[in-house]
């Protein structure tokens, strides 16, 4: 039986939640980093659809972005009997303590989309991120196999935004050698804010008198923020920019010639495919994964999923075909 911790831990959340009667089905609490980006709310929307569908009930959380807040929610999450924990980690260095409360309680923890790092957890789900990396390197390097590149990384407490940057380099570390390309900047933006790319934009821009060539933007926030920084200066559309996320706002812009590229990652497949998995873990059924990765403490079996490049060219056949976006909402906003 798992001991219950004090309830008054609820206070410590940013985002009040109601907790009906756990009285029937799996249960299973999901802890999100930041439900403020669109990009989760979808996730949490088709993951809690999935899991219902299998008789599971679903209690979730946003950190809204603080690490602090997203360990009181674990915590609140054991003390109200979850049997699987399923977290987008807002910092994935920093959970061991807590998961190891949730280990001892016997409590199965899968890691979403991000890993978590130095923790005992049972199952990573995401796509393959350094194919991610690679696609976005790939499509500028298509399109400008010559110049100056600047790299906007994303949050640098996120694993993910480290697996992105290994593939942007295993395609640009060959052309670099070559002294095809000239990496002119290369800077990190933390919590993946528009905002924070956007000054650093600003400053690249500043610092190489506005010789940019390309931009290799981690996600489709970063991309947004930069291309508001080089609208100012006139180079938007001219400057090529990667992106991930195929945000709405940000396949507008592939349409308008802003934004290169983005990587598009089925979001419902990733979401039903995970609450497929936390069902499992709750039944205590084996699951077949493809793989592991280490997380610095032991090797984590993982389900990798295939990301998609997205272009102006195949925009339709991708993200609308598949249901993401409209049409409508892309091309008439």
């Amino acid at each position: 039986m798992k001991r219950v911790l004090s309830i008054s831990l609820l206070a410590a959340t940013c985002l009040a939640v109601s907790f009906p009667s756990l009285a029937a089905g799996e249960k299973i609490g999901l802890l999100m980093s930041d439900l403020r980006l669109e990009r989760w709310q979808k996730d949490r929307d088709l993951f809690t659809a999935e899991a219902e569908k299998l008789g599971a009930r679903v209690y979730t959380q946003s950190a809204n972005g603080d690490v602090s807040t997203q360990i009181s929610q674990i915590e609140n999450m054991i003390s109200r009997g979850v049997d699987v924990l399923v977290i987008v980690p807002e910092n994935g260095e920093v959970l061991s303590n807590v998961l190891a409360e949730a280990k001892a309680e016997g409590i199965k923890v899968l890691a979403y989309d991000r890993l978590i790092k130095f923790a005992d957890i049972d199952l990573y789900v995401s796509f393959d991120n350094i194919r991610v990396g690679e696609m976005q390197a790939e499509a500028l390097l298509k399109r400008k196999p010559m110049g100056r590149y600047f790299l906007m990384g994303g949050s640098p407490t996120d694993n993910n935004a480290k697996m992105f940057r290994e593939g942007q380099m295993n395609v640009l570390q060959p052309a670099i050698d070559a002294e095809k390309i000239q990496v002119i900047g290369d800077q990190w933006a933390m919590g993946w804010s528009a905002e924070a790319a956007l000054n650093i934009m600003e400053n690249a821009l500043t610092a190489n008198a506005n010789k940019v060539d390309a931009v290799v933007a981690s996600n489709d926030s970063t991309a947004g923020g930069a291309i508001q920084a080089l609208a100012a200066q006139g180079l938007s559309g001219k400057v090529i920019i990667s992106g991930q996320d195929a945000d709405l706002a940000a396949v507008r812009r592939i349409v308008q010639g802003s934004q290169t590229m983005t990587v598009y990652k089925p979001i419902s497949k990733l979401a039903e495919t995970s609450a497929e998995m936390a069902v499992k873990l709750a039944r205590g059924e084996a699951i077949q994964a493809d793989g592991y990765v280490n997380n610095g403490q032991k090797d984590v079996d993982a389900v990798l999923l295939t990301p998609i490049a997205v272009t102006k060219e195949n925009l339709d056949e991708t993200v609308i075909a598949d249901g993401f976006h409209s049409k409508a909402a892309v091309y008439n906003p």
